[in-house]
């Protein structure tokens, strides 16, 4: 049994460093500075199988262009707990948090080549992506990041709109590939541009690796030529106002799907 809880004292925010280590291999977030974003408008949760923190997702009050928002910077399980579906309850419970606080909108990053990530962000929550950080983080030691430029999508979910309060789905039709992919000799997979796309069509998709690590381990410079081919072409149809809405699993591969923001009626969503 998971209980998620909302985390507000020292004694359980050091918990949280030290899970935060354990994920990342990294130093942990100051205390001092968990504790400031709680007493000043964060939110922290934790997930707890009995009394061991197996799971956390921490957000800081955020501002930009006259919009305050949650800023959820991180969520962390312990490798042990994943694939439970523990992501998704710490989202639900910050959310809810969330708007009872007054906010409407939520923001955080992630890698665009680990779909893992993409499922639960996009596909799952209805979070939605269509702003592009290039190497958001500067270079990163850690083992997930190590060797490629941290680029990075900023989700935007929009917590009371009606596209996430009512689960509105979108239907894939008629979608037009932006690329398309093949298998190496090494059964890895290439990317290949679509050439002369002008993004005038309703909708779009974007084929991804279901395994960027593995691929990335296997052939690094494949997963580097990943990277700015990908980056390439998300920063395009971002720029011509489509959002990515959701991640599609094939076969061998995944695919992201992109459609107009303007067509998802956010309410003046920023």
């Amino acid at each position: 049994m998971i209980e998620i809880r909302e985390i507000k004292t020292i004694e359980q925010l050091e918990q949280v460093q030290q899970l935060e280590f354990d994920v990342w291999g990294m130093p942990a977030i100051p205390l001092h500075q968990t504790l400031t974003a709680v007493k000043n408008g964060g939110i922290v949760v934790g997930a707890y199988q009995e009394d061991k923190l197996v799971g956390f997702s921490y957000g800081f009050a955020g501002f930009r262009e006259g919009k305050s928002y949650l800023c959820s910077h991180m969520l962390g399980i312990d490798e042990k707990y994943r694939s439970l579906g523990i992501g998704e309850k710490l989202k639900y419970e910050q959310r809810a948090i969330a708007i009872d606080r007054g906010y409407d909108l939520m923001v955080w990053t992630f890698d665009p080549l680990e779909t893992r990530n993409a499922y639960l962000n996009l596909s799952k929550l209805k979070g939605i992506c269509y702003t592009y950080i290039e190497n958001c983080y500067g270079e990163m030691e850690d083992g997930f990041n190590k060797g490629l430029p941290s680029d990075r999508f900023e989700v935007s979910w929009h917590l009371t709109s009606d596209y996430v309060v009512n689960d509105i789905a979108i239907e894939v039709a008629n979608a037009i590939p932006v690329a398309s992919c093949e298998l190496t000799k090494q059964g890895l997979l290439c990317l290949e541009m679509t050439e002369n796309l002008e993004f005038k069509e309703g909708m779009y998709t974007l084929p991804v690796p279901q395994d960027f690590q593995a691929l990335k381990a296997q052939n690094p410079s494949l997963a580097l030529d990943w990277r700015f081919k990908t980056r390439n072409i998300l920063k395009q149809l971002f720029l011509a106002g489509y959002a990515a809405i959701s991640l599609q699993q094939q076969e061998y591969f995944n695919e992201y799907v992109f459609v107009k923001k303007a067509a998802l009626n956010l309410e003046g969503a920023n």
